[in-house]
């Protein structure tokens, strides 16, 4: 038990080691083992198997291997009740941030839907929406895959010497490392989700 200045106390968590404890009891319950039982195949006194349960210490990775061994399952199996946070990004309906790209100057309008702040790989989604003044352009190109869901509108996209005629409910995905665009638009305005994924640098 940890104390701050004033005294209050603070309860020290201990997430991953509160998971193992709990995955293990589960285990050996399920095999109608007692705490002596388990702490006599894995070679580990009853008390401190009796902790582990509780969460209240960290055991070694010989321990955990031994009571691994001693439950017939292997060490993952005992790390299945922890779930790590994960990133996780909620955008409300009309507030996605806009967001300048090339084709903002012939009227393409972009609205960011989210942003994962970790890991290897970066993912952009998009809602690019097409008014009736914007302007056809074939000139995108960037690193990754791109992934395209047409929403509302009609358009013939281009990418690397192909024309494909996009409605609602249709999808292309692609190489955006060639060119790619609307080449005609042939109802506005219109609304696509745009999802770029692209190695992290």
């Amino acid at each position: 038990m940890l104390s701050t200045a004033s005294n209050a106390p603070v309860v020290e968590e201990r997430p991953l080691e509160k998971a193992l404890g709990h995955q293990v009891r589960l285990l050996r319950r399920e095999r109608d083992l007692s705490v002596a039982d388990l702490g006599s195949a894995a070679g580990i006194s009853p008390g401190m198997i009796s902790k582990i349960e509780n969460g209240a210490i960290s055991p070694s990775l010989a321990s955990i291997n031994a009571i691994a061994s001693a439950l017939n399952v292997p060490i993952t199996a005992l790390f299945a009740a922890f779930e790590e946070t994960r990133d996780c990004s909620h955008v409300k309906r009309g507030q996605g941030v806009p967001i300048e790209r090339r084709g903002t100057k012939v009227g393409h309008l972009y609205e960011l839907l989210g942003a994962g702040i970790r890991g290897d790989v970066v993912v952009e989604p998009y809602l690019i929406t097409l008014q009736d003044e914007a302007e056809a352009y074939t000139s995108f190109r960037h690193t990754g895959t791109e992934f395209i869901y047409m929403l509302t509108g009609e358009v013939i996209y281009h990418h690397s010497g192909q024309d494909y005629h996009l409605e609602p409910g249709d999808a292309l995905m692609f190489d955006s490392n060639g060119l790619h665009g609307p080449a005609k638009l042939l109802k506005t305005p219109m609304t696509y989700l745009s999802v770029i994924v692209y190695p992290r640098a």
